[in-house]
């Protein structure tokens, strides 16, 4: 039985009301507790948590899926805060033990303190920017994809708690020119790649 772990990052706040987010959410959940061999937990980040059983979700978990908008350039608020909860409450209790240096030689292994060796996360994001504002020369992004430019800090965050990146999925342009359906069976066969 291998253990997913679904969290949802949108939240409402101001014009954005995290719908797509919330369908791409419950569309993931579907998947996998229509297959055989999976067990599923979730957690939606705009709604109350504990700290310390979220805890005990990650440290469940074979592989964590987070789906996130991105909110100028960034993820929003509530999903910060939820990570900030969470990974400080896991300090010493399955997500990190410390930043893994030594006090004789402080300037080497910086980030090997995790403690969630041999878990997997794939990340999705939506954007308002088109594509080509990463790819094209002179364009906003410089031509950095997400993984190296936006999203960069997110990946070290995960690697800190020793969890490997198993896949990204990002949707673009979805303020402007959304096809939710078009975008979603684009997912679904991205997930039936990979997991």
């Amino acid at each position: 039985m291998k253990h997913i772990f679904i969290i949802n990052g949108g939240h409402p706040f101001a014009h954005s009301g995290g719908k797509f987010n919330q369908t791409l959410y419950q569309n993931t959940i579907s998947h996998f507790q229509a297959l055989d061999g999976f067990e599923v937990k979730q957690t939606q980040v705009g709604d109350d948590y504990d700290a310390a059983a979220e805890v005990e979700k990650f440290k469940w978990a074979d592989i964590i899926i987070y789906h996130t908008p991105i909110w100028w350039f960034q993820i929003p608020f509530g999903f910060k805060k939820y990570i900030d909860e969470v990974f400080t409450e896991g300090h010493q209790n399955g997500i990190y033990s410390s930043d893994g240096r030594s006090r004789s030689n402080p300037e080497i292994n910086y980030g090997t303190g995790g403690l969630m060796h041999g878990k997997q996360y794939i990340l999705t994001t939506s954007w308002n920017a088109p594509k080509a504002a990463f790819t094209l020369e002179n364009e906003f992004f410089d031509q950095k994809s997400v993984d190296e430019g936006a999203m960069f800090g997110f990946h070290k965050m995960n690697a800190f708690t020793g969890m490997t990146c198993l896949a990204t999925h990002h949707f673009h342009d979805m303020e402007k020119n959304a096809d939710v359906p078009l975008e979603l069976e684009h997912y679904n066969t991205f997930l039936k790649s990979i997991v």
